[in-house]
Formats: C-alpha cells, sequence, structure tokens
C-alpha cells in the first residue's frame, strides 16, 4: 500500500531498501522556501538499527501490509509474552523487545491486539486507557488539594507516574497507557 511523506505517524510500517523498519516518532515541520516535510525517527524490526530521516509530502512510500488479530495474554517469562488465540486456542510467543515498556499493562486474561506481517508479531495495541490502584504515594497536605500540583505515585503494577495531591494509598485511576500518565481518578 503506498503512502505519502506527510501521512507517516507513530507506529507506521514501513518498508524502506527491503527491510521492515517502524516510526518511532514522527514531528510535522513547516519551513518558509523548502516546503513541509516530516521529521521522521525510525528503527528496523529486523536488526535493531534506528535512523532518522526526512519525507516530503511528494514522496510516496510502501506502507506494510498489517493484519492485527485479537490475542488473550496469559502469562510472561524472562525472554517472551505468551498470547492465546480466542477462536483456535494457538499460543503464541513474542519476544519482550517487541513488546516493550508496554509489559507493565499486560495483566492476565487481558485482550489486546497483535499486528502480524507475514506471520511475525510486530507490535502490540494496547487499550488507551488501563485503571490501576495506587500502591505508594505521599500523603495529601493540607491546603495544596486545590493546587494543580502533582506528586509521585507507584502503581500496583509497579509503574511510576506523578498524580494529583488528592489521591491517596488505595485509590483507582485511569492511565493513559501511551504516554504512562494520570488521566483521572476510576470512577467506582
Amino acid at each position: 500500500m503506498k503512502i505519502n511523506g506527510n501521512q507517516v505517524r507513530k507506529g507506521t510500517l514501513l518498508l524502506i531498501e527491503d527491510g521492515l523498519w517502524r516510526v518511532m516518532k514522527s514531528e510535522a515541520t513547516k519551513t518558509g522556501k523548502s516546503g513541509a516535510y516530516n521529521q521522521v525517527e525510525m528503527k528496523n524490526i529486523r536488526t535493531g538499527t534506528k535512523k532518522n530521516t526526512r519525507f516530503r509530502a511528494s514522496e510516496t512510500l510502501d506502507r506494510a501490509r498489517v493484519e492485527e488479530r485479537k490475542m488473550t495474554y496469559l502469562y510472561s517469562d524472562d525472554m517472551n509474552v505468551v498470547m492465546m488465540d480466542p477462536v483456535s486456542f494457538e499460543q503464541t510467543e513474542i519476544s519482550l523487545d517487541i513488546v516493550g515498556d508496554d509489559a507493565v499493562f499486560l495483566e492476565d486474561g487481558m485482550e489486546v491486539g497483535i499486528d502480524f506481517h507475514e506471520e511475525d508479531a510486530l507490535n502490540i495495541n494496547l487499550p488507551a486507557q488501563v485503571t490501576l490502584e495506587i500502591s505508594e504515594t505521599e500523603p495529601a497536605l493540607k491546603g495544596q488539594t486545590v493546587s494543580s500540583s502533582f506528586k509521585p505515585a507507584i502503581l500496583s503494577n509497579g509503574l511510576r507516574t506523578m498524580v494529583p495531591q488528592f489521591i491517596n494509598v488505595g485509590d483507582e485511576i485511569v492511565v493513559d497507557t501511551e504516554e504512562h500518565t494520570y488521566v483521572k481518578r476510576a470512577d467506582k
């Protein structure tokens, strides 16, 4: 599938020079005399090599054909995450290198999307937000509950994030899985 250089976004998979590249960062830039372009940081899926490049809007790129399959998280070991197809019950091992920092959000029985390219697992698509409990945080100080200041907290999955002063140990909060940040207090 062909796309223009200005359509490249974070997470896009491109076929360039017989290699499969994942876009890690993409920043649209417009300068006066040279026109608009995307400044892109990419990583080769197979070799792990990183590369920075620019794509102009007029360039045509090959986007990799990716099939997303819904799978259920079973467990992790030191090197892999084991997922199961809920229809065929076939189990698939996915390297922790592919899952990356998103592994902290995986919970038993969680359904996630897995991107496959020619039967190779490439990426894991978590829900946009998850609900987690606060394990550790400082107590709220009187008078600071109204201000917009934040304090550090450790969540039930071990993730460290910043939360508002009114959040206490045992509270449940909604966390953005892409940015790993506080969104709001969870509805009870």
